[in-house]
């Protein structure tokens, strides 16, 4: 009987360890519980009339298995983790590969764009090479045109220097501060104070102005083609007197009493002379202050050069001199 039980153990520890590495097999696959059915398999064995020394075998065997159980454990949580960030790193590829296959398809978008532009601008490069053209030849002519009117203005100026130092060489500093001397496009602008040609109130010369008057008379003699015209400006203060009914009298009166100065005193031809007046309507001040009245009050003596007039007077000016440098 005793053998027979002798049997019974063997066989039954042969089937617990078959048992014992199905079960780890299963744990690893399904997560099986394994400690209870060792447990009720060393239970069983124990009831079978087990001895101690194999009691304390399969006891060590079960030990064994726990720890192997612990471990297994553990690898699996490891597995289950890496799997996880396995997962989480698959997911950001697959977001960056999406993203560079659409970045990839703006490429081509604007590839196929600029390629698009290119050709265009090649089917319109003669068109293009025309137009250049065209704009090249008429930036040229601007340019051309620019420096002849450059050197149209330089001429004029320098005619216009010309002349008014012809013209003004011949009068003092002082007699400068009451004769102001203009050219303008070529006419020419003499300015003289009532102050200094006319007694206050009235159209007659005074005798201050005789001095002035032969330098102007000269000017005049020396260019003898000239067209002179003589014109009387007031201000706008009211005139009342038995001959002199208004402004107008006053300075047309004014200009006819230089005309007829310069002819009889200074023998200027009087078909070259007009006189005229304009009145107050010729301002070239304001006449709210008594500054501006005092410059409306004047005679201008203009003076019309022709253009071969122009080319006489830079043969007659003067040579510039130099003025010797500061030591």
């Amino acid at each position: 009987m005793t053998r027979l039980w002798g049997i019974l153990a063997r066989i039954l520890r042969i089937l617990l360890y078959e048992l014992v590495q199905h079960l780890q097999k299963e744990y690893i696959m399904k997560n099986l519980v394994f400690p209870m059915t060792v447990l009720t398999a060393s239970l069983f064995v124990v009831g079978c009339g087990v001895s101690k020394k194999q009691y304390a075998g399969l006891q060590s065997d079960y030990s064994k298995l726990q720890t192997e159980h612990s471990q297994l454990t553990k690898q699996y949580q490891d597995g289950q983790l890496q799997l996880a960030e396995g997962r989480t790193r698959i997911k950001s590829l697959e977001d960056q590969l999406a993203s560079e296959r659409q970045n990839n398809a703006d490429l081509r978008s604007a590839y196929a764009a600029l390629q698009k532009s290119l050709d265009n601008s090649i089917n319109q490069n003669s068109q293009g090479n025309i137009n250049i053209s065209k704009l090249v030849d008429e930036i040229n002519a601007s340019n051309k045109y620019i420096k002849h009117l450059v050197e149209t203005k330089n001429k004029s100026d320098s005619l216009n220097l010309v002349l008014t130092n012809n013209l003004t060489r011949s009068l003092s500093r002082e007699e400068l501060q009451e004769v102001d001397v203009q050219v303008l496009k070529g006419v020419v602008y003499i300015s003289l104070a009532d102050n200094m040609l006319y007694k206050s109130g009235s159209y007659e010369i005074n005798d201050r102005a005789d001095q002035t008057l032969s330098k102007i008379a000269k000017i005049i003699q020396d260019y003898r083609d000239y067209e002179v015209l003589i014109e009387g400006n007031t201000d706008t203060d009211p005139i009342s007197k038995p001959n002199i009914r208004n402004n107008w009298d006053l300075s047309t009166l004014r200009a006819s009493s230089v005309v007829q100065a310069l002819q009889n005193k200074y023998g200027v031809d009087p078909k070259r002379l007009t006189a005229g007046g304009r009145g107050e309507y010729n301002p070239i001040a304001d006449n709210t202050t008594a500054l501006g009245k005092q410059r409306n009050r004047r005679t201008q003596i203009i003076i019309t050069p022709k253009l071969d007039q122009f080319m006489e007077l830079i043969d007659k000016a003067p040579e510039a001199t130099e003025v010797p440098s500061a030591q």
